[in-house]
């Protein structure tokens, strides 16, 4: 999937999901445009699946993935399943044990849990970052699992508390980008979500600093050292709030993956909530009444959030120019001869 998305000029989209009704909506999205795409879950995530205690964070990563697992055969896209922004402190209880999970899978011939992992050690210096990196990258690798690092710091807030700092204006140089090569490189497949002004979360129009160029300047650094055909896989982090010119833009200069989190949450939310607002005498037992049980049934409104989660989705495989392109059937043209 990502070197189809490299030769065609596009960007996988990665969808953070936290619950089996985000899945059903990211992978009807997905299917709607038939696009292939990644679903992700944060560490935060994987807490809130695992029980109201939030302390089962693997646990809950490994309920959603097997959700996704069954779910994602009901459609005919393909779908790689990644966990995203595990912080240093986060890796014993959560990367780990996931790691564990898929090699335990391996070992009795079925196929990986997860596809890929996050390691954000984006706060550390790079040189521990990078460090860190390697040793989860090596043991990635022997379960054919891609490693996705941070090298600089992406501002803004994400559902797990990773980057939580303004850092406007920060940008990843060419020398960092080629430090995380030469540190990872030789050991297996990574991806690299660099800064080049995007931050998580939203922004109104005009907020957001983006510089793709900072891209284009790390892959002609990658390829004066590496030669002609070396290039890094980029992802493009915090792409809420980001014009389409920008984000195509970016993926001109090497982005494969774009993650979608703060507009899903939104486009799920915002259906919810009007449906509450539109039934509120119904959907509550005012004044001694009883309510009306579809007012009130989650599967009702929580239906209405997965639709409009879908069309978010759909909206962004658009975005990403990646909507048609789905490798499950290739279509005649993009068949080799």
């Amino acid at each position: 999937m990502l070197d189809a998305a490299r030769r065609g000029g596009y960007a996988l989209p990665a969808i953070n999901v936290s619950t089996v009704t985000a899945i059903n909506g990211a992978l009807a999205g997905l299917a709607e445009a038939r696009s292939d795409g990644i679903l992700q879950v944060l560490p935060a995530a994987g807490a809130f699946a695992g029980g109201l205690d939030g302390e089962a964070t693997a646990e809950g990563a490994i309920v959603l993935a097997e959700a996704a697992h069954r779910l994602a055969q009901r459609y005919d896209v393909l779908v790689a399943l990644h966990t995203d922004h595990c912080l240093p402190e986060e890796v014993d209880a959560f990367l780990l044990p996931l790691i564990e999970e898929t090699a335990r899978r391996r070992a009795e011939g079925r196929g990986n849990l997860f596809n890929s992992h996050m390691f954000d050690g984006s706060q550390l210096p790079l040189e521990e970052n990078m460090e860190r990196a390697a040793e989860l990258l090596r043991m990635c690798t022997n379960e054919e699992i891609i490693l996705e690092v941070e090298a600089g710091v992406i501002g803004g807030q994400d559902e797990s508390g990773a980057s939580g700092d303004e850092i406007a204006g920060a940008y990843t140089t060419p020398e960092d980008m080629l430090y995380v090569d030469a540190s990872l490189g030789g050991i297996g497949r990574y991806l690299l979500a660099p800064s080049f002004g995007n931050q998580h979360g939203s922004y109104k129009a005009g907020e957001l600093k983006l510089r793709p160029e900072v891209l284009r300047d790390g892959q002609l650094a990658m390829r004066a050292k590496n030669g002609g055909k070396a290039q890094f896989d980029f992802v493009f982090h915090g792409g809420s709030s980001s014009p389409v010119k920008k984000i195509q833009e970016a993926i001109g200069h090497g982005v494969v993956k774009m993650n979608l989190d703060s507009d899903t949450l939104y486009a799920f939310t915002r259906p919810i909530a009007q449906h509450l607002f539109q039934n509120f005498e119904n959907a509550l037992r005012l004044d001694g009444e009883m309510g009306i049980k579809n007012a009130y049934d989650p599967a009702v409104y929580l239906r209405k959030g997965a639709l409009g989660f879908a069309e978010r989705v759909r909206q962004a495989c658009a975005d990403l120019k990646a909507a048609g392109l789905t490798l499950s059937q290739p279509e005649p043209e993009r068949i080799a001869l």
